[in-house]
């Protein structure tokens, strides 16, 4: 047996002499020859240096504010344009105003957001139907124009006919009615659109309640505007506001419900965790409080507004609750890799073998 200086250096070896014949140690950890031991780790799920596998969507708390302001805005058009055809002219007032200001605040949000006023413009250069940003950008700025001349109108009439309009006021007169009832035909694809926008992107999270996340946002709206309708109307002339809120709680509640149980399990997980998960069931319960306080006494001014509150409040923590658990899931390689993992095993299974997909071609 030879030495050398660098014995010290060599790892210390198994103690105990040769395995005897017919007898095979069981130790655990030991490859006694019984069984296949596993030659690699079980795998986890990363991804190269750590970054995730999508790119996260470069959107702000701007953005989420849009997404809350476009719901008051889209709801507080097709109420005014309701309550423009029975004769509501309060209501009518309140809720063009409503959607003006709202617009315009969704309108900044998205600037701050763009970084250069002029990035908007741009989008308006072309009309790309297969691009929910593109038609998005339109029905904004249609929907601005429409609700920007009626509310103008009720600002004339409020102030005694007081702003300096000069030979354009009759004309005002005339084209209120009409741009009325084009704010009112853009303020469903305003409430929505963004939840088609976000749908479309790579984000695991917001993909995976693509079908079912603008009956969700549709709700929302319907639950903001009828919420400040509330706030802002007295109870002779809301009727129609609290009957949309009735109507926007019921729909939330089972569409929220519906489109968790329709998604992947593991893309559902930040809808019920951390920050986004706390936002969203508080609006689940706003929403119901708001709803239980307009059905049975909606018509006590106090309990009006106070039940409105808790409805505008429901609908905001519904979109900034979507848009954070969207974000927290593109930080997570697991709600890419997962889903996709039971999408391929789900093709194979239903015998689709010979495309790009399954056969990774």
């Amino acid at each position: 047996m030879s030495t050398s200086e660098f014995d010290s250096f060599r790892p210390p070896q198994p103690t105990g002499g040769k395995r005897r014949k017919g007898k095979r140690g069981n130790r655990r950890g030991v490859n006694d020859g019984s069984r296949e031991m596993p030659m690699v780790p079980d795998a986890e799920f990363t991804s190269y240096y750590g970054r995730p596998v999508v790119k996260p969507a470069p959107w702000g708390h701007e953005v989420a504010a849009y997404l809350f302001l476009g719901g008051v805005a889209g709801g507080s058009g097709l109420l005014a344009a309701g309550a423009q055809f029975t004769g509501r002219n309060t209501l009518r007032r309140n809720t063009r105003l409503s959607a003006l200001i709202a617009v315009a605040l969704g309108a900044v949000a998205l600037v701050l957001d763009l970084g250069r006023p002029e990035r908007f413009v741009n989008m308006l250069r072309t009309i790309k139907l297969t691009s929910p940003m593109s038609i998005g950008s339109w029905i904004l700025s249609l929907f601005s124009g429409g609700i920007g001349v009626a509310a103008v109108a009720e600002i004339d009439k409020m102030t005694g006919e007081r702003i300096p309009l000069g030979p354009l006021r009759p004309v005002l007169r005339t084209v209120e009615a009409p741009a009325g009832v084009a704010a009112g035909a853009f303020a469903a694809p305003l409430a929505v659109y963004t939840a088609v926008l976000l749908g479309d992107t790579a984000t695991p999270t917001w993909n995976a309640m693509h079908k079912d996340l603008p009956f969700v946002f549709v709700s929302s709206a319907s639950l903001a505007a009828s919420g400040l309708a509330m706030i802002t109307t007295p109870v002779a002339e809301a009727g129609p506001a609290r009957t949309l809120a009735v109507l926007g709680v019921a729909g939330d509640l089972v569409a929220t419900k519906l489109m968790e149980r329709r998604m992947d399990p593991v893309a559902a997980e930040p809808l019920h965790h951390g920050e986004p998960g706390r936002m969203l069931r508080w609006s689940e319960r706003l929403a119901v409080a708001g709803g239980l306080g307009t059905l049975l006494a909606g018509r006590h001014r106090g309990v009006a507004a106070a039940s409105g509150l808790a409805l505008l409040t429901a609908s905001a923590l519904t979109r900034f609750g979507v848009f954070e658990a969207g974000k927290e899931s593109a930080r997570d390689p697991r709600y890419t890799i997962e889903p996709q993992k039971r999408r391929l095993a789900a093709r194979r299974a239903a015998g689709i073998t010979d495309d790009s997909i399954t056969t990774a071609r």
